[in-house]
């Protein structure tokens, strides 16, 4: 359950067994579009929108969501629901969309591997999600897509965990760290703070990892695969020293 999974990512449970703290690697996975397709998710999303409320409200809905997560940093699904429910207080489909965004079938959209993935980096450090997102919407995915459960519920959500990083690594101390992320910005931004004391894995799926603009502006990531899948051809345990490239066993 929920109070489970809160009460563990914030103990820091799971963090030992692993070696001496100098030797130990923390893998952290963002989510979307990382190891969930949360393009699909929107595209679904945009598809019930225009169903349940016709071209028209769509756009007002996307419009309002774009200005939130302008203003906030990060996309808050439920927060421009509840601005267009303000908009549209006599409209009864606006709870039919809260249901579907609560009750999602997030674990359909798992990218292939991407357990296989969390699971073999587990043998060889502990396995954190780390995540951007609201406080209710974005856990319910993590926990419902059966990722919460997938790292053993070390899981930190925060509104910008590039601008968090000291408590990350409060929580979860290492020697150094590995971030699976499909934000080139993010990597960057982490990789700034942290230097050598962090590998950063740039995974090229969705919408942001395929941005011109966006791969012009940013240096490349110490690593790069273009599925998540793609990850288990590498070893990431002793063998290979943080700063420089994992070997390819395949």
């Amino acid at each position: 359950g929920f109070d489970t999974w809160h009460s563990v990512a914030r103990s820091g449970a799971g963090t030992v067994g692993f070696g001496p703290m100098a030797e130990r690697v923390v893998f952290l996975f963002d989510v979307d579009n990382t190891l969930l397709n949360n393009d699909r998710v929107i595209a679904d999303l945009r598809q019930h929108l225009a169903e349940t409320f016709g071209d028209a409200l769509m756009a007002e809905y996307w419009k309002i969501f774009e200005e939130l997560r302008t203003s906030l940093g990060y996309a808050d699904y439920l927060g421009a629901l509840q601005r267009f429910r303000t908009r549209h207080p006599r409209d009864p489909h606006v709870l039919l969309l809260s249901s579907f965004l609560i009750d999602y079938p997030f674990a359909n959209r798992i990218y292939p591997g991407a357990l296989d993935v969390v699971e073999a980096f587990g043998a060889w450090g502990p396995t954190v999600v780390l995540s951007d997102g609201d406080v209710v919407f974005q856990p319910r995915k993590v926990e419902r897509s059966g990722l919460a459960e997938a790292v053993g519920g070390r899981v930190l959500i925060y509104v910008h965990k590039e601008e968090m990083l000291e408590d990350v690594a409060a929580r979860f101390p290492a020697g150094h760290y590995v971030m699976i992320d499909d934000k080139l910005r993010l990597l960057t931004a982490m990789k700034a703070i942290w230097g050598p004391r962090l590998t950063t894995v740039f995974v090229q799926q969705g919408h942001y990892a395929h941005d011109a603009a966006i791969l012009a502006e940013y240096p490349a990531a110490t690593l790069s695969v273009e599925r998540i899948d793609q990850l288990l051809d590498y070893d990431f345990g002793r063998t290979w020293t943080p700063g420089h490239l994992p070997q390819m066993t395949r």
